[in-house]
Formats: structure tokens, sequence, C-alpha cells
């Protein structure tokens, strides 16, 4: 593999990619920080080569529109799930046909340079972080809530990856005080059951609703007719806001980030920032507790814009 072409030790162009479960998104940065090139593209499901296959394509259409060379651009990736330190294949991905497979190695091979990869939690915590609702914070846990459920945390600046390169993983944790009718949960995608995953994630939220009310409606639906007084709609966000509480509680007895910066469709709910901190207060242990719970700056755009930062 080449070097990328560098101006004054710095990458000629930084690009990002978000490697997501329906759409992978790309962003370049220019040596000034200026952004010269975003794109999204339905993620090929079911196709590893066909990934490997799109990410190629928009890092050669970033580069062309950023008037550099093929390979002289830095290239960050955000992924579900992680790489496993042991194996150096994909773990713990909620898009499964990425699991056990080799995707730094391929894409390294497919791009000719190296690449930094990172899941997408961490990649939205480091992007918020730089320049978003996370900015002059010591420590943060950046929280998707999506698709999945998955987390990142940063201290100082850095990322917070782990020994097994699973931290801030909170999503297949159990949720913790389980109230009746919760134990032992819904069968998770990971072989477990009772997952917060299975609690929070956007199809969770809208299976449940639908299990219960037998209304087929998405999550901003019941979000909005929550919002409009909808009273089946009320009692299923607010299921869900009293599980949300208590899982980012127990994330808080851990690590007691001094923000947490929410990310994913589902952090588009107004209605989680106005009453998650009071319902937090007494899961959480300490006296009078503070919870800076905050939506993201860059919107769904924070993941692609923290990949591209992985490289400096």
């Amino acid at each position: 593999m080449h070097d990328r072409g560098e101006e004054n030790g710095m990458p000629a162009v930084r690009i990002g990619i978000d490697l997501g479960g329906t759409k992978i998104a790309a962003i370049a940065f220019d040596a000034a920080g200026n952004v010269v090139f975003e794109q999204r593209v339905p993620t090929p499901r079911h196709d590893y080569e066909g990934v490997i296959n799109a990410i190629a394509e928009l890092v050669r259409q970033a580069e062309q529109a950023a008037g550099v060379a093929p390979g002289e651009g830095s290239v960050g990736i955000g992924t579900p799930g992680s790489l496993s330190p042991s194996t150096g294949r994909m773990q713990n991905a909620n898009s499964t046909w990425l699991n056990d497979q080799p995707l730094k190695e391929d894409l390294q091979a497919a791009l000719k340079r190296p690449v930094r990869m990172e899941n997408d939690a961490n990649c939205l915590a480091l992007s918020e972080a730089c320049d978003g609702a996370a900015a002059g914070a010591r420590s943060v846990f950046g929280v998707i809530l999506g698709t999945g459920v998955g987390g990142g945390l940063l201290f100082d600046g850095q990322l917070i990856s782990g020994h097994n390169a699973i931290g801030g993983e909170w999503g297949h944790n159990p949720l913790p005080w389980p109230k009746f009718g919760e134990m032992p949960g819904p069968n998770c995608w990971c072989g477990r059951r009772g997952c917060i995953e299975t609690f929070l994630s956007g199809p969770a939220l809208e299976a449940e609703h639908l299990r219960i009310t037998r209304r087929p409606l998405s999550a901003a639906e019941i979000a909005a007719a929550a919002a409009r007084g909808d009273e089946e709609c009320s009692a299923t966000l607010q299921r869900y806001t009293d599980r949300l509480a208590r899982a980012l509680a127990h994330v808080v007895n851990i690590f007691d980030p001094e923000v947490i910066v929410l990310g994913g469709g589902l952090s588009n709910i107004t209605q989680l920032y106005e009453v998650l901190p009071a319902l937090m207060q007494k899961w959480i242990f300490a006296a009078a507790p503070q919870v800076d719970i905050r939506p993201p700056v860059h919107g769904d755009a924070s993941g692609v814009r923290g990949a591209a930062r992985l490289w400096p």
C-alpha cells in the first residue's frame, strides 16, 4: 500500500464512510476543513462483496470531487459492531452478513491504502465532541438509537474502544431494573434474550406498539401522534422513555459522562430530552445527580463526520 498524499503532514483530503444497515454515507473534507463531497447510497444488504465495491466507488467519487489523485485521501470508516482484536474480523454487527468477515483487510486491499475503522457510535461521540453537542466536554457517551442500539465512550478527546473493542456496547446488556412483564424479554439476534436493543431500537419500539395496539406505525409517527395527545401512542412512548431512562442510568453509574449525546433515528424524538433527565434521577447512585442529554448538532451526519476524523 502506498502512503496517502499529504500536505504539511495532513491528508490532502479526509474521507469518512458510515456503513449503516440501510445506507452507506460518505463525506470528504479538504485540508482547510471544508466539505467538498457528500453522498449516500443504499447498503447492498446481505452482499458482502457489494459493500466493498460500494465503499470503493464512494471513495473514488470523493477523491474526484476533491480534485486529488486516487489514493491521496485518508479513509475512516464507521461500522456497526467492531473489529475483533483477537481475530481481525468483524464482530457484533447487527448487519449480520458482516460478522466474521475481514472487512478492514478487504477494504485496504480494494482501496490500496491503510484505513482506520471504528464502531459507528464511537464515530458519533468523536464528531460531537470535536465540534458538536459535546464540544468542550471531558467525558462523552455517544448513543445510537436506530436499527440497533450502540454506544461510544470518549474521555479527554480519546475514544475508549476497550481491550476487546466493545467499549460502550450497552445495547447487549440486559434491561436494568426490569419490571413485571419485561423478563425474560424478546429474543435478540445475538442469541440472548432481553437485551436493551430488543426494547430500545426503532424496530423494537414499532413492534411493541403494533403488538399492543394493532396499529402499524413508524417510530416517527408514534412520536408525532403522542405529541398530539394520542393515548395509545403516548403510552407506548412512556414505556419507551422509562426503559431508556433505566438503561442510560446504568451507564451513568459506571462511566458518569459529562454529556450524553443521542444519535440514530430515534434521537429526533424531542420528548426524550424533555423527560429523560428527571426519569433517570432515581436510578443514579448520586445525591442530586446532574444529567445532560443533548441531540446531535450534526444530526444523522455525525457518524460519517466522525469517521473522517479518525485521521488527524
